[in-house]
């Protein structure tokens, strides 16, 4: 849908349909989670698919705007002559706080995510059928301490343009 709704958006310049597409990357994520929900309230035994629903769509929600510009300056620049993409900031306290930004989409993708998670294994009540889903709750928390981690090290050892250039 992304790649649709930028496709749409520059060469034919039919800026309407392609804002369209692009509304309609989350109603994909909405649908792979309510499909995911549906699967199990039916009986299924949660697997994967049903973590990675919850986990796309927290991500999707605190990730997608960011990812959304970030393809449609590519885009623009490549296929419309737009300006260059803007870049993050590569040194010192400016990179520090990108990366802190970054942690704490990260931490919203993973609360999101968890609650979604927990809204599947609750309602199924059977620890057995929903024991994947349970696993991929404890895959957050390691997520939110790596990325704080890398966050840290930008803080604690930030880099200037003479030592890297």
């Amino acid at each position: 849908m992304l790649g649709s709704g930028l496709a749409a958006r520059y060469p034919p310049r039919r800026r309407r349909l392609g804002a369209a597409l692009l509304v309609g990357t989350a109603v994909v994520d909405l649908a792979a989670l309510v499909a995911a929900v549906i699967d199990l309230r039916r009986g299924a035994t949660a697997d994967w698919s049903h973590g990675l629903a919850a986990l796309y769509t927290g991500f999707s929600v605190a990730f997608g705007p960011l990812l959304v510009r970030w393809a449609d300056q590519r885009f623009a620049h490549r296929f419309a002559g737009g300006p260059p993409p803007v870049a993050p900031p590569k040194y010192g306290a400016a990179r520090a706080r990108y990366e802190w930004t970054l942690w704490l989409r990260a931490v919203v993708a993973s609360a999101i995510s968890a609650a979604l998670l927990f809204a599947a294994i609750r309602p199924v009540d059977d620890a057995e059928r929903t024991a994947t889903l349970s696993g991929t709750l404890g895959v957050l928390p390691k997520v939110v301490i790596f990325w704080g981690v890398v966050a840290l090290t930008y803080t604690v050892f930030p880099n200037d343009a003479k030592v890297l250039d």
